[in-house]
């Protein structure tokens, strides 16, 4: 044979070769392909079943009453005021609730129930604003909500805090999850997807079967330790003096407004209800330090604005501890400036049934006149020296 048809030859099968090998490659790779898209397919279906198991358990479970009341049996963890409160405004079984600031955190819901016969929930939030206190009791008075639907709201107790009652009529206390106070179905994927409600408020509880006691829930962390004299004024900074003075009516309009836009409709449309609002009894520290800052007849006549404007509604009972002298003049009944013992919620709930510390038209203006002797006349100087506090 010649040596070009050798050479012939030899191309051909190298060519049928490399045909062989590229077929092979080729098979090779789509069968590697076929291989990835199992595994990205079984990868993706897992994910897939994961997240709706995540999803279900979220619904079902609901530690945030989002979609439902509480299921039987289950040790629900309630800690977190502003992802908890929509919820069991919508959806818990009561005819009555507590809203408003830290100052009602330490009511204990049985205490409502024994003096006053009332299903009782217990809706906080620390630190409300004006604008906090319109969004739970527009929860409350949803007419979607489970409470609605079941009977009247026979009762609201509310603290007015004057010092808040200035704020922006929009501004809350804390960035609030939207989420779970809007109707937009789409943005729970927040709720149901979140890692925090998952392990904190699922899994948590269902490891430690130990659940919230609902009747003191949000209960201040302070124990009875904490409510003396010796932790209180170590830890009290007296205000920075200010020279000018706030003139009287300083804080009208913004009050008025705040009243107008975030508590008054709810008075106004809802007569069932007796909305029982009291002052609570800050201490004389805290009024020490009104007095530093100069705008003490401000507030005195800010809080007569306020309780003149609440008296004038029919299904409103008001209440003024704020003179309470015996209370704000012992700083052994208090955590803070501002913070009292839980025994006074219980006192309060007491005062609710009897009428203790009512006030009606015409006995603000005195209150408040005998406040301003007591907070005025009270000798800062022999507390401070005993903590070696400096008056300005």
């Amino acid at each position: 044979m010649h040596r070009e048809d050798i050479n012939r030859s030899d191309l051909k099968d190298s060519g049928e070769n490399k045909a062989l090998d590229s077929a092979q490659r080729s098979g090779q790779g789509a069968a590697d392909n076929k291989a990835r898209r199992k595994v990205l397919i079984a990868f993706f279906t897992t994910a897939i079943a994961l997240l709706l198991v995540i999803a279900l358990l979220v619904v079902t479970i609901d530690p945030f009453f989002h979609y439902h009341r509480p299921i039987e049996g289950f040790p629900y963890i309630v800690d977190n005021q502003l992802s908890q409160n929509p919820g069991m405004a919508k959806n818990m079984i009561y005819d009555s609730a507590i809203v408003g600031s830290s100052m009602t955190v330490n009511f204990n819901t049985n205490d409502f129930a024994n003096e006053l016969g009332l299903n009782t929930i217990k809706l906080s939030y620390s630190g409300a604003l004006p604008k906090d206190d319109f969004n739970i009791l527009s929860f409350i008075y949803d007419e979607d909500s489970y409470s609605r639907q079941n009977g009247d709201v026979k009762a609201i107790f509310m603290v007015i805090d004057p010092n808040v009652m200035t704020a922006d009529i929009n501004a809350t206390k804390y960035d609030l999850p939207e989420y779970l106070y809007d109707d937009n179905v789409i943005n729970d994927i927040n709720y149901l997807f979140n890692k925090d409600v998952l392990f904190q408020y699922i899994l948590k509880p269902i490891i430690q079967r130990q659940g919230t006691d609902l009747s003191t829930v949000y209960y201040s962390w302070w124990t009875p330790e904490y409510y003396n004299e010796q932790w209180v004024m170590p830890n009290y900074v007296p205000a920075e003096k200010v020279e000018e003075v706030t003139s009287k009516d300083a804080y009208i309009d913004s009050t008025a407004i705040n009243l107008e836009k975030n508590i008054l409709p709810f008075i106004r449309e809802h007569e069932e209800t007796t909305f029982y609002i009291f002052f609570a009894p800050y201490s004389v520290l805290y009024w020490y330090d009104v007095m530093q800052e100069n705008h003490l007849d401000a507030t005195l006549y800010q809080t007569e604005y306020i309780a003149n404007t609440l008296l004038s509604y029919d299904n409103v009972r008001l209440f003024d501890f704020m003179d309470n002298e015996e209370i704000i003049t012992d700083i052994n009944n208090y955590a803070d400036e501002i913070h009292y013992k839980p025994e006074f919620n219980s006192w309060m709930v007491q005062c609710f049934y009897d009428g203790t510390e009512e006030i009606f038209e015409g006995d603000i203006e005195k209150d408040m006149e005998h406040l301003k002797a007591v907070v005025t006349g009270y000798d800062y100087e022999t507390l401070f020296s005993r903590y070696s506090i400096k008056q300005e």
